[in-house]
């Protein structure tokens, strides 16, 4: 493949489309390391995980406000916790729930927040 940048004749490197690693020079070497694997949810937290991801996609289309932003930085942070840990523990369901309650109207007029609020009832028992 011919080099059609002529940055050789300058001495200097063109890098693109890297997806991996990189290494430039003689003698070099790199490690590309991945350790473990995703942790096994149970049916009800990827429920959840797939209705937060729903809902954090349909509130873009929501003017945003205070309670809106709150929301969706709940929403992320228990995605987050679902996807590093295989679960959202209490404490998160219960900040989420609240801030479920917050946004109020945001919350019941779409679908998609609708059933984030019953996934977190039934994994709270209620």
């Amino acid at each position: 493949m011919a080099d059609t940048d002529n940055s050789r004749d300058r001495g200097g490197i063109h890098v693109t489309n890297a997806g991996g690693n990189v290494t430039i020079g003689d003698n070099n070497t790199v490690t590309s390391t991945v350790n473990g694997t995703q942790p096994a949810r149970d049916a009800q937290q990827e429920e959840l995980l797939q209705a937060i991801r729903r809902f954090r996609a349909d509130l873009g289309g929501v003017v945003a406000s205070e309670q809106t932003a709150a929301l969706d930085g709940e929403l992320s942070d228990a995605e987050d916790e679902i996807e590093g840990t295989g679960r959202a523990g209490a404490p998160r369901l219960t900040r989420l729930r609240q801030a479920l309650l917050d946004a109020g109207a945001v919350t019941g007029i779409l679908a998609s927040g609708v059933a984030v609020g019953q996934a977190v009832g039934a994994l709270l028992g209620g």
